[in-house]
């Protein structure tokens, strides 16, 4: 139906004919001339239409935005001084010789140039949301995102290997999303939370090499950068080590980000270990381009009378840490106030801070609530540790080391954002050395890091059995961009005695092993080759080349935060006849 895309018309096609379709875009009348911006995939192409084609001027003149229109024309230049710079077709126009309306459409709920629709009217109406340009620029490099990853991996002999989608729960950390069999009454398939089992099983079957654009799906709590289902590259090699697996990836996202969004990364990649980041930033997916740093001050605290800092001071699994803000004396006590509400959210009881007007007059030269309760040996020590400048203000977390890791680690990045202090530079980061274990204080248990199936650092089944499991490093590694964790992974076990000297630690006994994992256990006892791998959210890594605030702006067909598709309106009920042939009952909730 055309020869030609709209943003694909420019100066090297003056004076041919070319046939055009589209969308309306806008629609002026000018003095008797009608300009119509016809719009596609490839961009916007100004058409003219002059009163001596009458037919052809007398359609111009009734169509409407989003009408959609097949366009024969001849392209010429703009007249002097009209030319648009910011259009790849912006030198030239396209005089209307024929016009045919191929489809009229209705006043579309919001103009496609407004910023400020509601995401509720947008993801109702997807389809006339995905035709703004932003969202058609985000999905196209989506596309060369995807198709980079398969050039790059099949070139260094990855197989792209399909892996189901109807499985068993496995333990990745999240709910599964279950679907019930027909044929198996009372039994439930499980929607993959990750292919991890499956890409382990491929290495054990000499596969060598693996990966896929897999879609994951995952039953938990949604926010930005989350979703019910999701895109992630997997990957998975037999005979290679922690570090030349990130070598290798690090090249990949080296050369995509350079490729596709002329991004350059560096090299190589930074390294840190998960205790440092934790330290210094209070997570373990640091922005590194924010230039504040936690500090810790526990050990000048431990002999003073305010409880608030004696207290975690002399608990084993306390922290207090300082936080320096550049500049941060300007802060107003409502600004602080709102630090204070915000960290709350994290769990924090409070925010103490300290103003700094002259770090040489000592207690004299700051102002604060919390000076009265500080000797001034631990002042002068604060200053010294955190680098404290006139002008400054310290900010203090103090509780469990969770709790002031997170609300500081949050702290700071709002600050950062707040106060312009983020440097405008990409800032990859590996983040290496992981605990482990985790222990959780509720369960009074411990459980795994990342997932069971990640190798420790202790060659052993003695060794391991013999360590403390809060001092167990694994074999782990994450990829953290700008403070995104783009993607993780790890060296697996591939001895079984190992793997199952693991569950045992984690409380999962023989019996639940080989019911939950007997197959792969089974597998380890044929000859399982050392393998690890790592998954990237393409989702994640897209919204970061883009520039989006959200990974719904490049996903074409987004739920909401409470996981529904407000465009197809599913969830939704389905007939009583269904969930008999699928031997479900629903009981619904109480209401009241």
């Amino acid at each position: 139906m055309r020869t030609h895309y709209c943003g694909d018309v420019t100066e090297g096609l003056l004076d041919q004919d070319v046939e055009i379709c589209g969308w309306v875009h806008r629609r002026r009348d000018h003095g008797g001339v009608i300009f119509i911006d016809l719009r596609d995939r490839e961009g916007l192409l100004q058409v003219v239409f002059d009163p001596d084609r009458a037919e052809a001027f007398a359609t111009a003149d009734r169509v409407r935005p989003e009408w959609v229109l097949k366009i024969r024309g001849r392209v010429r230049h703009r007249p002097e001084g009209t030319a648009n710079a910011s259009l790849n077709s912006g030198q030239v126009e396209v005089l209307g010789l024929e016009i045919e309306v191929l489809n009229q459409a209705k006043t579309p709920p919001f103009q496609l140039d407004e910023d400020d629709v509601g995401e509720d009217v947008r993801l109702r109406h997807r389809y006339i949301d995905l035709r703004r340009p932003a969202m058609q620029h985000n999905l196209q490099v989506r596309a060369k995102v995807t198709g980079f990853m398969h050039r790059f991996l099949d070139s260094h002999g990855f197989l792209d290997v399909e892996t189901p989608m109807l499985t068993r729960a496995t333990p990745e950390g999240a709910r599964d999303f279950l679907v019930p069999s027909r044929l198996h009454a009372g039994s439930f398939y499980a929607l993959p939370q990750s292919p991890q089992l499956f890409k382990q099983l491929l290495m054990m079957s000499g596969l060598d090499r693996y990966y896929q654009i897999v879609r994951c799906f995952r039953d938990e709590d949604l926010r930005a950068d989350r979703q019910p289902e999701f895109t992630q590259l997997d990957v998975e090699t037999s005979f290679m080590d922690e570090d030349q697996i990130t070598t290798l990836m690090e090249k990949l996202v080296r050369e995509l980000m350079d490729e596709v969004a002329g991004i350059q990364l560096g090299e190589p990649f930074a390294r840190m270990t998960h205790a440092e980041a934790v330290e210094r930033y209070g997570i373990d997916r640091p922005d590194l381009r924010i230039p504040m740093e936690l500090v810790s001050v526990g050990d000048l605290l431990t002999d003073v009378e305010f409880k608030v800092f004696a207290a975690p001071a002399n608990d084993p699994r306390g922290r207090i840490a300082a936080l320096r803000v550049p500049g941060g004396n300007a802060l107003t006590r409502k600004q602080i106030d709102d630090y204070t509400q915000f960290v709350g959210r994290y769990g924090a009881k409070g925010l103490a801070y300290i103003k700094v007007n002259d770090p040489s007059a000592g207690a004299e030269g700051l102002q604060s609530p919390i000076l009265k309760f500080l000797p001034d040996t631990a002042i002068s020590e604060i200053l010294k540790r955190t680098g404290a400048v006139a002008g400054d203000l310290i900010f203090f977390g103090a509780d469990k080391a969770k709790v002031v890791n997170e609300s500081l680690a949050a702290l700071r990045v709002r600050v950062g954002h707040d106060l312009d202090l983020v440097a405008d530079e990409w800032r990859p980061l590996w983040v290496v050395d992981f605990p482990m274990f985790e222990y959780d204080e509720g369960d009074g248990r411990f459980y795994a890091l990342h997932h069971p199936f990640t190798a420790p650092q202790v060659d052993s089944v003695e060794a391991f059995a013999a360590a403390d499991p809060e001092t167990i490093l694994s074999r782990a590694y994450d990829l953290v961009l700008n403070g995104t964790e783009l993607g993780g992974g790890s060296i697996r076990i591939h001895r079984p005695e190992l793997q199952s000297a693991v569950f045992e630690r984690l409380g999962i006994g023989e019996d639940e092993a080989r019911d939950k994992f007997g197959f792969l256990l089974d597998a380890l006892d044929y000859g399982a080759p050392p393998h690890g791998g790592i998954a990237f959210g393409l989702d994640r890594l897209v919204m970061l080349m883009t520039g989006a605030s959200s990974i719904r702006d490049v996903m074409a067909f987004p739920k909401t935060q409470t996981g529904a598709c407000l465009l197809t309106e599913a969830p939704a009920e389905v007939a009583q006849s269904a969930l008999q042939d699928l031997h479900v009952r629903v009981h619904k909730p109480q209401k009241g």
